[in-house]
């Protein structure tokens, strides 16, 4: 009677949620029903709504209906560690952190990363292609947004242009975290926007009394994708080692109309020039001693892919990266622990056009090295001190050189210090940072800026399960090398962009909020943040003739109506970014059901007066999760709503229904391995889905309908 009445509990949201009328419908078990919730059914909806949704309920039918009491879970803590402060978790913190990891990751899983934490609260991606996606956190994106691996940036070039695919693979990532907010002071003045941290453990830091690992193979009807990757680590007397690898081929993916549907000779039923072919192979080792661990890590990943739109254009990028990690308990007196890492890399892509002629080719060699040294508690205050450095030799020749070489250097350093006292802690910080530009040529000059960050926050558990977080953040971003100097055609992005070298710098000041209830039948968290930016930077659509349409040119920069290039120049004003984003998780059955309901909202605006360009649109949804001995369905329903806050000479975007659907099944029922087979169908209701954060809304909507199944193990 319970699995009954609870099938038709979970029928009434998901049919409400897809905007069915209410009528009446059998109940089983009248004592279950609450009091503001109508019994509701599906009735005259088209086929369209009809299959999603029997497919749904079929799910749960059989998923209700699987027996095994399956065994007790054991959640074991998660520790974010884009943190300078050891076994913190995502909910001592005050500013918003949440961590993707687990059955949620392997669910969320896409050929970029951005698309892989695009349904997480408060990011979306800026999609441009399966190839390439960068995350954008409360409407802010590029150099606003660093992507660290294992707490250092990637290395590679994917802030200069949304069409540069971040190196970094989720397939070989443990966990993701997301730090929303302004996080200046531990990352310096390219995290005035949020930082993500993928966390992949190349260097083991542990012995392991046996070897460990995974593996995942997966396929995709949409992408014709195949797909496998596969992670291990062991220990031999005092050494660990590590290796991992990916393997990921895609053709080019289907879509239920046509891909520039302002076009009637545009392709149906295809995104053309949108294949991948993708892979990757890391090993690592470290000394690991009574006092800590000494290691190093080396990783090659080479991705060849498609950009979709007029220009047919493809990447062809190959990175070699070398990683340095080494921790010390009481390295002296007074001095808990000494963090030191560093990264460098030797990246470079060719951009190859249609007739297969390289285009251009970049280069960036960087190196990144931070240190950090956490002091014995001082007067009730703990902390850490620290020091980062980075360098970068960045260049761009052939066809497309719209960026000139330039070498790029920074330091800074930094100090965070906390107190604890009964439900209160209170975290105090500040960073001074030195950046320099230094382009070669003598008609560019060079740039440098003194930066300076501030914060100051507290965490308030003010009832037991309560937490009450208050952030604020005063810093600083430099501007990067392409918004000074860029001046041509980008392929691309078909946009003719234009830098300015006399920008300033960026002055962020941000508040943010964070209200959780963390235990309970229900839990729940309400985040709400104002971002005040002083010389803002953006790039801005040309009209020299004021007649309210974007100017086009040809690749030399001259206007014409005709041209194959948007006319962009960087400009900076004020601006000030507001929102909120809340979840709701109901246990139904502890272990077993439960039901998630979310939203995000970001606005954008401008101080001179519209909206700022390419903002994430609102939306809201529900997650259904059910697991009954090797059993585990999860379904869930995200409406992203239409956007009309759009920017000047800038078009909106119709919104659209995403209805996912996974069920799978565990061979070998453990805590800590086995196989799980698993099957997913993805945007079952077969929508067009335009992405209003892509330059490539217009050639490029997301996948139509798919088709998911794969196998995950773990020993």
């Amino acid at each position: 009677m319970l699995r009954e009445t609870l099938a038709v509990d979970f029928r009434r949201i998901v049919m409400t949620c897809l905007g069915c009328n209410p009528t009446d419908i059998p109940l089983a078990g009248e004592e279950r029903r609450a009091p503001n919730v109508l019994p509701v059914k599906c009735q005259g909806a088209n086929l369209k709504w009809k299959l999603p949704v029997a497919i749904v309920l079929a799910l749960f039918h059989n998923t209700a209906q699987a027996q095994g009491s399956g065994t007790d879970k054991v959640l074991t803590p998660v520790v974010v560690t884009a943190t300078p402060f050891e076994n913190r978790g995502e909910l001592d913190m005050a500013q918003p952190v949440s961590v993707l990891r687990g059955d949620d990751l392997r669910r969320k899983r896409e050929a970029s990363l951005g698309d892989t934490l695009s349904r997480e609260l408060g990011v979306a991606s800026s999609s441009f292609g399966p190839g390439a996606g960068r995350p954008i956190i409360r409407g802010l994106d590029g150099p606003r947004i660093r992507v660290l691996e294992n707490g250092i940036g990637t290395l590679d070039i994917s802030s200069i242009s949304p069409d540069h695919a971040v190196t970094t693979e989720s397939l070989n990532a443990s966990q993701i975290e997301i730090l929303r907010g302004p996080a200046t002071l531990l990352y310096g003045s390219g995290a005035s926007g949020g930082v993500v941290n993928v966390v992949n453990n190349r260097i083991p830091s542990q012995l392991f009394k046996s070897p460990k690992g995974d593996f995942e193979v997966r396929g995709n009807t949409a992408t014709e994708e195949r797909t496998g990757a596969f992670n291990a680590a062991g220990s031999m007397r005092q050494m660990s080692w590590s290796i991992g690898g990916f393997r990921r081929k895609t053709d080019d993916y289907h879509i239920p109309g046509r891909a520039n549907e302002s076009d009637p000779a545009s392709p149906k039923g295809i995104v053309e020039n949108s294949a991948v072919n993708s892979g990757g192979l890391s090993g690592g080792a470290s000394f690991v001693g009574e006092r800590g661990f000494l290691g190093g890590s080396v990783g090659h990943l080479e991705s060849k892919y498609g950009i979709p739109g007029p220009e047919g254009a493809r990447i062809d990028l190959k990175q070699t990266r070398y990683d340095f990690s080494s921790e010390l308990d009481k390295p002296v007196a007074g001095f808990e622990k000494l963090k030191v890492r560093m990264g460098y890399n030797d990246y470079k892509h060719a951009e190859i056009e249609r007739t297969g002629e390289i285009a251009t080719r970049f280069k960036n060699e960087a190196i990144e090295s931070r240190a950090e040294l956490l002091h014995e508690p001082l007067a009730n205050w703990k902390g850490v001190i620290g020091v980062q450095f980075r360098d970068r030799h960045f260049s761009a020749l052939g066809e497309e050189t719209v960026v000139p070489v330039t070498k790029s250097h920074s330091v800074g350093v930094f100090l965070v210090e906390e107190r604890n006292w009964n439900r209160w802690r209170l975290e105090l910080g500040g960073r001074g940072e030195y950046a320099v530009q230094d382009p070669k040529g003598d008609l560019l000059p060079s740039r440098s800026f003194g930066l300076y960050n501030a914060s100051v926050g507290a965490l308030w558990k003010f009832m037991e399960g309560y937490g009450l977080g208050l952030t604020a953040i005063r810093g600083q971003r430099a501007p990067s090398t392409e918004e000074l100097y860029i001046k041509g055609p980008h392929h691309g992005t078909a946009t003719f962009q234009t830098g300015d070298n006399n920008l300033s710098s960026e002055t962020t000041s941000n508040i943010d909020l964070a209200l959780r209830k963390t235990t309970g039948a229900v839990t729940w968290k309400v985040n709400a943040f104002h971002n005040w930016i002083n010389n803002y930077i953006f790039v801005r659509s040309a009209d020299v003739n004021g007649d309210r349409v974007a100017d086009r040119a040809d690749d030399t920069g001259a206007l014409d109506p005709n041209g194959e290039f948007l006319v962009q120049n960087f400009t900076q004003g004020g601006a000030r970014f507001y929102g909120a984003e809340a979840e709701a998780i109901f246990t139904i059955k502890p272990d077993e059901i439960n039901l998630r309901l979310f939203t995000d909202y970001v606005r954008g605006k401008l101080d001179s007066g519209g909206n700022v360009p390419r903002l994430t649109p609102w939306r809201f949804g529900v997650e259904f999760n059910h697991q009954t001995g090797p059993w585990t369905s999860n379904i869930s329903a995200t409406r992203v709503m239409r956007q009309n806050h759009v920017a000047e000479l800038e078009s909106s975007t119709p919104g659209y229904t995403l209805v996912n659907v996974e069920v799978s099944f565990r061979i070998k029922q453990t805590r800590s391995n086995g196989i799980k087979i698993f099957l997913q169908g993805r945007n079952l209701l077969n929508e067009e889905m335009r992405v209003h954060t892509s330059f490539l809304k217009d050639f490029a909507p997301l996948p139509g309908r798919a088709l998911v199944a794969g196998v995950r193990g773990e020993f």
